[in-house]
């Protein structure tokens, strides 16, 4: 392929932005579109459930940049325009406003979609956290609110509920996991954060499945557990996780499984590219296709696509990280734990509030985590390397 003249990117997100200033940086002078479904200028997601949900910063912060530096990208972008259907062999996108627009290169940066709550439609005082409107929606709520449950005991369920008790409503976390985060961190960590949120006043139903909602004139009441239980509430807020946004590309030509399916490089099709929350790539190192759902591969992810779109030819092998603020904890998780990894400290200690896990499977190291220990945690991350440096052969799509 050509190096392109244009570049369409359907998603005004950290990722997309990202893709266009990579672009920019490494000198395309092409034309470049971007399509948001929002109307907002790009902003930052992980602020949306510490930061602006709790009033300390306001929108205009959580703006990923200034509109000065958005003119400077000398791009067209298109806020509130969504992308609605995709040719991927003519790289054509239709939009919400009824144009079709075609591109050299495609980028999808489409990114997620909030699960709701069965029986959530219409009922007033039960909320998502996905966008920045949500985000203030919610907000405006909490102010005279004065019991909360959140349902979903994943990363951001636990983020809602340690930003929200903060803010004085008393808070329930409901969900599957014995603790907190166990999914993310193993059961031993997430022991820890449980007796964070219990030190804080959250109520925490480990092991505990949400039956329905209690609702009166329209409006939510409560939560019945499957217990039969139900657990008052005057806001109920549904974490239960998102879902890639690639219906829009039914019938698109592409490969859409839990994410848009792309090879290495990024790449979905010829000239097709995805990034961020939305992608499923080939990790070569790794040898497994992966989808990570967080700030940091979106914006280490774009830096890839962009450089492949201008044809270098660089595959995508991350060392996977995200963060999470709780209370006065900031918990840093590098590599991809899983359950059933072993948890050894290996410094500091959690008496002491300040301590790195490393997670081994037999003999390899496959995550590292840091509690109110940034600058160990880093260090400690060397340990993962060796399973990141040794690519094998590229796999095609």
């Amino acid at each position: 392929m050509n190096p392109p003249s244009s570049v369409l990117v359907a998603g005004a997100g950290a990722a997309g932005l990202t893709t266009v200033e990579a672009l920019r940086r490494k000198g395309f002078a092409g034309r470049i579109t971007v399509l948001g479904a929002e109307g907002p200028a790009p902003y930052d997601r992980p602020p949306l459930s510490k930061q602006v949900l709790a009033g300390t910063w306001d929108a205009e912060r959580a703006q990923l940049r200034t509109r000065e530096a958005l003119d400077a990208l000398d791009a067209d972008f298109r806020l509130g325009e969504a992308a609605v259907s995709l040719d991927a062999a003519a790289r054509t996108v239709t939009t919400s406003a009824g144009r079709t627009l075609g591109a050299d290169a495609v980028v999808l940066a489409t990114g997620l979609r909030p699960r709701t709550l069965p029986g959530a439609a219409g009922v007033g005082g039960v909320h998502v956290l996905r966008t920045l409107a949500d985000a203030q929606a919610l907000r405006g709520e909490l102010l005279t609110a004065s019991a909360v449950v959140v349902v979903g005991d994943g990363v951001l369920g636990s983020e809602v509920a340690a930003t929200v008790r903060q803010m004085g409503p008393a808070v329930t976390l409901v969900g599957p996991q014995p603790a907190p985060m166990a999914a993310q961190i193993g059961a031993s960590t997430a022991q820890h954060l449980a007796a964070l949120h219990h030190r804080h006043g959250v109520e925490l139903r480990g092991r505990t499945l949400m039956d329905g909602l209690v609702t009166e004139g329209g409006r939510v009441r409560g939560v019945r557990l499957v217990s039969g239980e139900s657990v008052p509430a005057d806001l109920v807020v549904a974490a239960v996780g998102s879902t890639p946004a690639t219906d829009w590309l039914t019938g698109s030509g592409l490969r859409a499984l839990d994410g848009v399916v792309c090879d290495s490089r990024c790449r979905a099709a010829e000239g097709i590219y995805a990034v961020g929350d939305v992608a499923r790539w080939h990790h070569e190192v790794l040898g497994t296709s992966l989808r990570l759902e967080n700030r940091t591969n979106a914006a280490e992810q774009a830096l890839v696509v962009a450089a492949n779109i201008l044809g270098e030819d660089r595959p995508y092998t991350p060392v996977p990280y995200y963060w999470s603020d709780q209370f006065d904890v900031k918990i840093q998780v590098y590599g991809a734990p899983t359950p059933e990894a072993e948890a050894h400290v290996v410094e500091g200690s959690p008496e002491e509030g300040r301590f790195v896990v490393r997670f081994t499977q037999g003999d390899a190291t496959v995550g590292v985590l840091g509690w109110n220990m940034p600058k160990q945690a880093r260090l400690h991350r060397q340990t993962l390397l060796e399973r990141y440096v040794r690519p094998s052969a590229p796999t095609p799509l």
